[in-house]
């Protein structure tokens, strides 16, 4: 089985083209993810063929649980469906199935070549209930919905103030003034991810704020643990940051693996750019 191995701001993926919709992925997915035995990466990537878009995406973590969205990875199988296909030299946007709906793409090119791509996250929802997050009405009056988003709780004998924040998969994003590099992430982080707050498991990020464009992070990713970037993670950064008026409308977070930019008006959808790398391509035996 021929594969791809590619990566996104160090968030790196096994990608695989195929039809084959009852090949036991799961399994393969902790293979080949398998970082001693295995190809190595945070995730499995398949590009299928859709009848609604241009092609359909499906997610497995590095333990076999599939995900919803990624946006790192889709802008990773973006990149291999514009290098795969020979008329995708004229297209300025590519559409993605994923079981969180239909998502976009954005191909800005210059003299031909692809300079970025700047994937849909979707409109981003806040809270358990998954209130639509707003920070302006149509009235032009601010929305205060942070009490729908914070919850307080206590970690590992720590209170901790999460943001609880959806972008088709949910995040937990915790604002701190102390060192990224020195929080004890791979102690608190599966803690929280596994939290009797979290039914079904969460995302968790932390981040500290250097301007009101630019925040430093590190996650935590249900299904993989620490990973170098996560693009859905980055935007739910930037929707909290912006409802808790601490960021503007474009944010850069500065990762361990890389930086991603994000864009959100405060009402529709988020925009995701950032790096989409081929590292090579192999077999898999």
């Amino acid at each position: 089985m021929k594969f791809t191995k590619m990566q996104g701001a160090g968030n790196d993926f096994v990608v695989v083209r195929t039809a084959n919709t009852r090949r036991d992925w799961t399994k393969l997915a902790v293979a080949m993810c398998d970082r001693h035995f295995g190809v190595g990466a945070d995730g499995l990537l398949l590009l299928l063929p859709s009848k609604v878009a241009s092609f359909k995406m499906r997610i497995f973590n590095a333990d076999g649980s599939e995900s919803k969205v990624c946006g790192n990875g889709m802008r990773c199988l973006v990149k291999l469906y514009l290098d795969e296909q020979p008329d995708g030299k004229n297209d300025f946007e590519v559409t993605i199935e994923t079981q969180a709906g239909i998502r976009r793409a954005r191909i800005h090119r210059r003299r031909g070549k692809v300079t970025e791509i700047q994937a849909s996250m979707g409109a981003p929802r806040v809270g358990h209930n998954g209130t639509p997050a707003r920070l302006v009405t149509r009235n032009g009056k601010v929305v205060d919905i942070t009490k729908q988003m914070n919850r307080a709780t206590k970690v590992d004998g720590q209170d901790i103030l999460v943001s609880l924040v959806s972008i088709g998969n949910p995040h937990a994003v915790h604002f701190t003034t102390g060192s990224i590099p020195d929080f004890p992430l791979v102690r608190i982080g599966p803690k929280v991810e596994q939290h009797g707050l979290f039914p079904d498991e969460t995302n968790f990020e932390i981040v500290r704020i250097i301007s009101r464009h630019e925040v430093e992070a590190r996650v935590w990713e249900r299904g993989c643990g620490e990973t170098l970037a996560c693009g859905s993670g980055a935007c739910a950064i930037t929707v909290a940051g912006r409802l808790l008026g601490y960021l503007d409308s474009k944010v850069d977070v500065r990762l361990p693996g890389g930086t991603l930019t994000v864009e959100w008006d405060g009402e529709g959808e988020v925009f995701l750019s950032g790096p989409a790398v081929t590292v090579y391509q192999s077999d898999w035996r």
